[in-house]
C-alpha cells in the first residue's frame, strides 16, 4: 500500500535540522565570524573594506574581463562576479543585498555651544525609533576629505580606551508634557545632538582673544591635533553616529546574535560566505552589494542607480561578445537578500501568525513586499517559487513563507523592485529580525547558518 502523502504543512526547526554536533560546530564557527564582521563593520564604507579584503584574498580582481572579477563604486556599491560553465546568455544567479543601516548622520555645520556643554546637531538617516538612541553610548565614524584631497578616517569610541557619545533624555520627573504625547510628537529630531564635551579651552597664549565658545573650541582643538582638521572640514565629510561597543550573544544558551545593522548587513554576510563556498558553478554567479536602501535607493550608488547595468554591459562585452543583453536579464534569476521581521512575543496583534516569520526557522521567503494593497511590491512568480522550493528541500535546508505583518499594519520594501525591471525572477529572502531598525537587532545564529546554506544552494543550482 502506498504511504499517504502528509497533506498539512509545518516550518521545521532550524534548530531540529542542524542537530548533529558537525552541524553545531559549523555554526559556531560561522557565528564567531559574524560577531566579528558586525563589530568592525559598522559603516557602508567599512563594509566594502572587509569584502574587498576577503574577494582579493580569494583572487577577484578589479577587471571584469577576468573570470573571477569585482567592481567598486565609491566604496559604497561592489557588484562581484565568477563566470560559469554555460554562456552567460543563458542566464545567471544573483544575490542582492544592501549595507546601509539606519543611523545618525552629523550635520555639515553640526558643532555649537550651550549652557556650556558642546553639542553636534545631527540628522538621521532611515527609518528610526528616535527614542531609541538616547541615553545610549554612541561611537563616530565618518570620512573626511580635505581641500587638498587628503582622506581622513575617523573612529572614536569602539576602542574601550576611546570616549563614546550619547544623547541626552528628560529624567521622568520633568518629562510629564512628554509622556502624555503622541510619540510622533514627544521626541523632536532637532534634539538628537551627540554630547562632544564639556570642558573650556585653556586661553594659554592666546589670552587676548575672545572665544565665544570656549568649549566647542576645545573640541575643535583636540580634532585638530589627533585628525589634522578644521571645522570646515565638516563641509566635505560623512561623519556617522552608531552603537558603540561590539555585537553580542543574548541568551544564556548564546542562541542569538544581538548588534547593530543586522538589516541588511546579515544579507551581507551570508551571501559573501556562500559565494566564497561555491567556487565551480554551473551558471554565472553575481553577487550585488548596494548602498541607500534605507533611503529609497536612491543615488549613484544605490540600486536605483545604473551600476549594476554598467557592470552587465561589460561583462557581458568580455564573456560573451555579440550577446544581447536584454536576453542575458530576462534569463537571470535573483535573490533580493533582506531580512524580515520575525514575529515578537509581546507584540503579537501586528502579526499574522500563519505568515510571520519565525524566529529558528531559516531563512524567510517573502513573495511581495510593499504596504497595504502590496504597493511598491515585487510579487514573486509561482513557477520561480516552485523552482526555489524543490532545491532547499531536496538540499534539506529548512526556510519558511512569511510576510511584513497583518495587511494593514504597515508594510515596507526592498530592492527587488529595481531588479525586476530587466525582466528577471525575484523573490526576497533573509533571516527573521527582532528589535529591527533599533540599535540592537536580534537574529537566530541558527538562520544566520541556514540562510548562509541557501544561499550557496541558489549559486550553485
Amino acid at each position: 500500500m502506498t504511504k499517504k502523502k502528509n497533506l498539512e504543512y509545518e516550518p521545521k526547526s532550524a534548530w531540529k535540522v542542524y542537530s548533529s554536533g558537525k552541524d553545531i560546530k559549523a555554526m559556531d564557527t560561522m557565528a564567531a565570524n559574524y560577531l566579528k564582521f558586525l563589530s568592525e563593520c559598522k559603516t557602508e564604507r567599512l563594509v566594502m573594506d572587509y569584502v574587498r579584503k576577503r574577494v582579493e584574498k580569494a583572487g577577484f580582481v578589479d577587471d571584469l574581463r577576468a573570470p573571477l572579477a569585482f567592481r567598486f563604486n565609491r566604496n559604497k556599491t561592489c557588484f562581484l562576479a565568477r563566470k560559469g560553465r554555460r554562456p552567460l546568455s543563458e542566464g545567471f544567479r544573483l544575490v542582492g543585498a544592501h549595507c546601509d543601516c539606519p543611523r545618525l548622520d552629523l550635520k555639515q555645520r553640526p558643532l555649537y555651544e550651550d549652557t556650556d556643554i558642546c553639542l553636534a546637531q545631527t540628522h538621521y538617516y532611515g527609518g528610526i525609533r528616535k527614542y531609541q538612541w538616547l541615553t545610549i553610548p554612541l561611537a563616530l565614524h565618518g570620512t573626511v576629505v580635505q581641500k587638498d584631497g587628503k582622506e581622513i578616517t575617523i573612529c572614536i569610541g569602539e576602542d574601550p580606551k576611546d570616549p563614546v557619545f550619547t544623547i541626552t533624555d528628560l529624567l521622568p520627573h520633568l518629562a510629564y508634557k512628554e509622556v502624555v504625547k503622541k510619540v510622533s510628537d514627544a521626541f523632536d529630531a532637532e534634539k538628537l545632538n551627540l554630547v562632544f564635551g564639556q570642558s573650556p579651552v585653556v586661553n594659554g597664549k592666546n589670552d587676548d582673544e575672545d572665544i565665544k565658545e570656549p568649549v566647542k573650541r576645545k573640541v575643535l582643538e583636540i580634532l585638530n591635533k589627533r585628525y589634522g582638521i578644521d571645522e570646515s572640514d565638516f563641509f566635505s565629510a560623512e561623519m556617522q553616529a552608531v552603537p558603540a561597543g561590539p555585537a553580542r550573544f543574548v541568551g544564556l544558551d548564546q542562541s542569538i546574535i544581538g548588534g547593530y545593522g543586522q538589516d541588511d548587513r546579515s544579507s551581507v554576510f551570508c551571501a559573501l560566505e556562500a559565494m566564497l563556498e561555491e567556487p565551480e558553478p554551473e551558471y554565472a554567479q553575481i553577487v550585488l552589494f548596494w548602498d541607500k536602501e534605507e533611503i529609497g535607493s536612491e543615488g549613484a550608488t544605490g540600486a536605483k542607480s545604473y551600476f549594476f547595468e554598467y557592470c552587465m554591459e561589460e561583462l557581458a562585452e568580455a564573456w560573451e561578445p555579440g550577446a544581447r543583453l536584454s536576453k542575458i536579464f530576462m534569463n537571470g534569476s535573483a535573490l533580493s537578500a533582506d531580512v524580515s521581521a520575525a514575529m515578537d512575543p509581546d507584540h503579537k496583534d501586528v502579526y499574522e501568525p500563519l505568515n510571520a516569520a519565525r524566529l529558528g526557522y531559516g531563512p524567510c521567503f517573502n513573495k511581495f513586499t510593499g504596504h497595504r494593497g502590496k504597493v511598491g511590491a515585487n510579487d514573486a512568480h509561482p513557477d520561480y517559487i516552485a523552482w526555489l522550493r524543490r532545491i532547499f528541500d531536496d538540499a534539506g535546508i529548512p526556510w519558511h513563507m512569511s510576510e511584513l505583518g497583518k495587511v494593514d499594519a504597515g508594510g515596507g520594501g526592498t530592492v527587488a523592485k529595481f531588479l525586476a525591471v530587466y525582466g528577471m525572477d525575484v523573490i526576497d529572502v533573509g533571516v527573521p529580525v527582532l528589535s529591527m531598525h533599533s540599535p540592537f537587532e536580534l537574529a537566530s545564529k541558527a538562520d544566520i547558518y541556514a540562510c548562509t546554506l541557501a544561499f550557496r544552494e541558489f549559486l550553485k543550482n
